[in-house]
């Protein structure tokens, strides 16, 4: 199967480079023909001369551009997508959005990766519209699975997964520099102890996924009766941590809807 990348920045390569390329034949172009070239011959992929040949070329376009030059491109391309199948990732245009830039009878799969894309740990959320057959649904996730875990979601819950999801390790980053900032007010160097906090964290959200538990069960599991943890648990709650934390989510939320 043929597949394209208009657009070739970071997200396109992080995916790109995950892909099975015995499966899939890769074409990639963007607006800078030279870097475009050297991005391909790195990658091991087929360079399309501009936007319109590779939309003539491929079964699957996968369109990985700035939302605010999606309109042009779309209009440059929109004529040489018929009967196939379009992956959006660009942040803010809806399915409809899409749809009215490029046709109403068009296969369209609107999907948004994470920053962790980029180490092929992505938390993806995908939604296909009601046109997309199962199997190109199928060809969707398969191509994205190549960096990271994939979510199928309604999409009025885009906004919360771009709280949660997208903007969210920031909110850890933050979380992560507080604990390790701790350890420096402490007498702990300020390397080891964020090498420490995010060798937890990361071992955290593992015992999470896999035990199957809610995290306060977690919670409790690590706080001892009278003990030490219990009494920084309870210094987070006087100090507002989780309504802060649901505060900060809310605020996105609200911000994401009116963008």
């Amino acid at each position: 199967m043929k597949i394209g990348f208009i657009g070739a920045g970071k997200m396109a390569q992080a995916i790109i480079s995950g892909l099975d390329k015995e499966k899939f034949e890769v074409y990639i172009s963007s607006r800078d023909f030279e870097k475009t070239s050297i991005i391909a011959k790195n990658l091991g992929v087929n360079q399309a001369k501009d936007n319109i040949e590779l939309a003539k070329s491929v079964d699957v376009v996968i369109m990985s551009v700035k939302p605010q030059v999606m309109p042009k491109v779309l209009t440059e391309v929109k004529d040489y997508l018929k009967g196939k199948l379009m992956l959006s990732i660009a942040a803010g245009l809806t399915l409809e959005n899409l749809a009215g830039l490029t046709s109403k009878q068009l296969e369209i799969v609107r999907i948004m990766p994470n920053i962790n894309a980029t180490i092929k740990e992505s938390t993806t959320a995908i939604c296909p519209n009601e046109l997309v057959a199962d199997t190109n649904l199928e060809i969707a996730k398969e191509i994205f699975s190549s960096i990271g875990q994939i979510f199928q979601i309604e999409e009025k819950d885009f906004s919360t997964f771009s709280a949660i999801a997208g903007s969210s390790p920031a909110f850890i980053y933050i979380f992560i520099d507080a604990l390790s900032r701790a350890g420096v007010l402490h007498g702990m160097p300020k390397d080891l102890a964020t090498e420490i906090v995010a060798s937890t964290v990361s071992a955290s959200a593992n015992m999470l996924a896999q035990s199957g538990e809610n995290p306060w069960s977690l919670v409790d599991k690590v706080s001892s009766p009278g003990g030490t943890t219990v009494e920084g648990v309870v210094s987070l709650e006087e100090n507002r941590f989780v309504a802060s934390v649901i505060d900060a989510v809310t605020k996105t939320i609200e911000k994401d809807k009116r963008l």
